[in-house]
């Protein structure tokens, strides 16, 4: 008897992926839980397991695919026609590991497999490829009969909406919520533009976006046209923090940790937040309402060679430096590896992104929504600073505070920064306090 093995659903909001590496070949015998494929969605690199046992038939997808929630992967042969597992192949797989157990919700079914879409009749910018490749993409959105109707007759892009329903299912509901979204933002969203033939003047090399960099190029645009950004730059004393630093850093290395000062602009966000709650807030726009958190999670932005992570840390408040230490390194490790869970990717307030290990001498950070803030750090220097009738040379950090001006006010924008730095140039009584 033959099975469908289709991709489950792997969490809110997300609707597939990349295939990042294909763990079984025709003729595996597998268990239960054997993990298939590795997917890359959303920042993280999940496992994907079998939800039966049997010998896999035919594999209908290759590494580098964009596979989605419900799509056939694998046809399995189950009972007798699966066969010794003396005579099959190996299945170079293990169990689950614990970061898919929380991204597949248990004992849920896969979804169906979405509809195909009806042939859009309105006319598509660009040649031949082009036109295959939207209808391509438009086929694989999960959305109904209804919802694709509307989308065609509003003109507007299915694969920039996010489904609501079991499985990331686009209904009706979601692109009404999608429109009135669109009009509430001060800005229209800028279409994809038309682009000359590069091979004319050289050599070129085309190659596909990956989900994470298609992830952040979504992310970052909306951003730009949704959030009415301001800058706030400052600059912070941080002599006594660096001599701290220093003087504790090999004690925090053996505990598996590494001070940095990262580690302190962290602790002295999360008394920020406390201070001017209003940063720790999410705009929501359909509702006509501010939302206000009562908890402190910080987001930590991690440079990897497939692009910018931010995995969070929760509950900043309550934990001491040497514990922040030790679980922003481990963090960093594992997001570099791609070893990051979705939901350690989830739940940030704010971000802190830290430049200075590279250079410049300033930058403004965007706003993610639904976050209202971000803070950027740029390399400290030495400099002449007055203090006590004469120049002393001090160790100067500059940085910025981006926010939403919808929902800040420059006044405090600047008290914001000016009680960060006060936090970072009295680090004494930061770290007793946390």
């Amino acid at each position: 008897m033959s099975y469908e093995i289709k991709l489950p659903a792997l969490g809110d909001g997300i609707d597939g992926g990349d295939v990042v590496n294909i763990l079984v070949e025709p003729g595996s015998v597998i268990e239960k839980d054997t993990i298939l494929l590795e997917l890359e969605t959303e920042k993280a690199v999940v496992e994907v397991p079998s939800p039966r046992a049997g010998r896999i038939g035919k594999i209908h997808i290759r590494n580098g695919d964009k596979v989605q929630v419900g799509q056939v992967m694998f046809s399995l042969e189950e009972g007798e026609a699966s066969g010794s597992a003396a005579e099959a192949k190996p299945a170079s797989a293990a169990k689950p590991s614990e970061k898919m157990r929380e991204a597949k919700p248990e004992g849920e079914a896969a979804p169906a497999s979405p509809p195909p879409a009806p042939e859009s009749k309105a006319p598509v910018a660009g040649g031949p490829e082009k036109k295959a490749r939207l209808a391509s993409d438009l086929s694989r959105v999960p959305a109904g009969p209804a919802a694709r109707r509307l989308a065609r007759q509003l003109g507007i892009d299915l694969t920039g909406v996010s489904g609501t329903a079991r499985g990331g299912r686009i209904t009706l509901d979601d692109v009404k919520a999608y429109v009135k979204r669109r009009l509430a933002s001060p800005t229209p969203s800028p279409q994809a533009q038309e682009l000359p033939d590069f091979s004319r003047w050289g050599k070129i090399e085309r190659k596909p976006l990956s989900s994470l960099r298609t992830k952040i190029a979504g992310r970052m645009g909306a951003a730009w046209n949704a959030v009415p950004l301001v800058a706030q730059f400052d600059e912070a004393d941080i002599t006594e923090l660096e001599e701290i630093r220093k003087k504790n850093s090999d004690y925090v290395k053996k505990q598996g940790g590494r001070l940095t000062v990262t580690v302190f602009v962290i602790k002295a966000v999360a008394a920020a937040l406390k201070e001017l709650p209003q940063f720790n807030a999410s705009l929501d726009l359909e509702r006509g309402e501010i939302v206000y958190k009562h908890y402190y999670n910080v987001g930590v932005a991690v440079d990897t060679p497939s692009g910018l992570i931010v995995p969070v840390i929760k509950d900043v408040d309550k934990k001491s430096f040497l514990k922040l230490a030790v679980e922003l390194n481990d963090l960093a490790q594992r997001t570099r590896g791609r070893k990051v869970s979705v939901e350690e990717l989830r739940g940030g307030n704010i971000s802190v992104s830290n430049l200075g290990g590279i250079g410049g001498t300033g930058f403004g950070p965007l706003v993610i929504p639904p976050d209202v803030a971000v803070v950027g750090l740029s390399r400290s220097a030495i400099r002449p600073v007055w203090r006590n009738n004469s120049f002393e040379p001090r160790l100067v950090m500059p940085f910025c505070v981006s926010y939403d001006h919808r929902v800040i006010d420059g006044a405090d924008g600047a008290r914001f920064a000016r009680f960060i730095a006060h936090e970072l140039e009295n680090c004494e009584a930061l770290m007793l306090g946390g």
